[in-house]
């Protein structure tokens, strides 16, 4: 029995509904297929390629702490120290002190991260240009439930 929290709210989806987000989540399959294969023929993982992104990506400042990336990649602490290992080793990243916390270590992209990651989000970026439409989320007509304002 699922949760209560997973009852569905308003009513049920229509066929067009239906068709609608089926495609929008075609189109999310053919951006992950695509994106695996890109940066496994370029010598990364997904896995690799999502900590150099969330690095870069990460608000306000150029490096994150290994529990804030555990955060961003949505896996656990221990996997995070591994996929940071291995992307050390591969000159990708790099640790330095943190001097706010010293409990705690900073992950940098060092000079070949960098590198890497232009060209893979550039062509990432050329691949969500060409599936423009199929990432265009369905349109809901506005809330699902009346009571859901706060």
């Amino acid at each position: 029995m699922a949760p209560e929290d997973d009852a569905p709210a308003g009513p049920p989806l229509t066929k067009r509904e239906f068709e609608a987000l089926a495609e929008f989540r075609f189109g999310i399959r053919r951006y992950l297929r695509f994106s695996e294969e890109t940066v496994r023929r370029h010598g990364l993982t997904p896995q690799q390629y999502q900590l150099l992104l969330a690095l870069k990506g990460f608000p306000g400042r150029e490096w994150a702490t290994v529990r804030e990336l555990a955060e961003r990649l949505q896996l656990r602490h221990h996997s995070v120290v591994e996929l940071v290992d291995r992307a050390q080793g591969q000159d990708l990243v790099a640790r330095a002190a943190n001097p706010d916390d010293a409990r705690s270590v900073r992950i940098l992209l060092t000079t070949e991260g960098e590198r890497i990651l232009g060209r893979l989000s550039a062509l990432h970026r050329e691949e969500l240009r060409r599936l423009d439409t199929a990432l265009t989320p369905p349109d809901w007509g506005g809330p699902v439930a009346a009571d859901s304002e706060v």
